[in-house]
């Protein structure tokens, strides 16, 4: 059982960057590569005062872990200044040997953003502006010297790049308007929606914006991750509603959203105590998921 674009599954955990909880974050992480998933994702807040920055805890967890990636799930495109990002993220790539990908939003919260004197864009500047950071991340990547961009919102003039990522980090955008959606089917690695914003029944029209503006472009739509954070709680007894049950309602719920919907990726976001939901995630559903997908190739 793979997706339905016939990507093989992968699965992963959400760790809260709270600040009052950093050996609980830690401990996550270690379990989390110990049990063998393959992704933790950590949300990009920064104004948010009870946080860590994502990027240095992503640091942190990096050099406690072995094999598991690590992605800011996603960046805050408006305070962080898209060279220092492509820098940053090809930093952690290397010294993690390949384990970091770039999750990547154009930004919401803006009050909050200008609070901590970062710019207020429309809806059409945050969609140009996501463009023109990718253009200059991508460049960066590439090694290209020296690097000129000139943008609307971004430019690089004469920069000379480096490090080159250890391997080739994948742009993942979080995104859910239809302009946003057409970029991510145009020139992104990969969509990451929240079940929360875009529930089951929204997914098949954002997926078709994404697979027709990938087709115009003379890209294969199954070259597009799709990673899907849920919430919700592995428990024992009757189901209480989506993603609130049994580890087989979990198999068989995640089963439809890969087989129905596309999704290759979960990153589960645990409504109750994170290690609890962890073991259970790790040990009673992930194994169920696999052993369908081994059964069907």
């Amino acid at each position: 059982m793979n997706s339905r674009y016939g990507r093989s599954l992968e699965f992963g955990f959400s760790i809260t960057p709270i600040s009052a909880q950093a050996e609980l974050a830690r401990t996550v992480a270690t379990r989390a590569d110990a049990l063998g998933l393959d992704l933790i994702g950590i949300q990009d807040h920064p104004y948010q005062y009870r946080f860590f920055d994502s990027w240095t805890l992503i640091g942190d967890l990096l050099a406690r872990t072995q094999r598991v990636r690590l992605f800011p799930n996603v960046a805050n495109l408006p305070l962080r200044d898209p060279a220092m990002m492509a820098k940053q993220a090809a930093s952690l790539d290397v010294l993690s040997g390949g384990r970091f990908e770039l999750g990547l939003g154009a930004g919401a919260f803006w009050d909050a953003i200008a609070a901590m004197g970062g710019p207020v864009r429309s809806g059409g500047q945050a969609l140009q502006a996501l463009e023109e950071a990718m253009q200059i991340i991508r460049a960066f990547w590439r090694g290209a010297r020296p690097l000129t961009v000139q943008g609307e919102h971004y430019h690089v003039r004469g920069m000379q790049p480096g490090p080159v990522p250890a391997h080739p980090i994948e742009i993942w955008l979080g995104v859910i308007k239809p302009r946003a959606l057409a970029l991510t089917g145009r020139i992104a690695d990969g969509w990451v929606p929240s079940l929360s914003y875009v529930p089951p029944r929204a997914v098949p029209e954002s997926a078709q914006r994404i697979d027709e503006a990938a087709a115009e472009a003379g890209r294969d739509p199954a070259a597009i991750r799709r990673v899907y954070n849920v919430n919700g709680l592995i428990l024992d007894g009757p189901t209480r509603g989506l993603l609130q049950g049994s580890p087989q309602h979990w198999i068989e719920t995640l089963t439809s959203f890969a087989v129905e919907l596309g999704f290759d990726t979960f990153i589960f976001w645990p409504d109750g105590d994170p290690l609890q939901q962890l073991e259970r995630f790790a040990n009673d559903v992930v194994p169920g998921l696999r052993q369908s997908e081994r059964r069907s190739q």
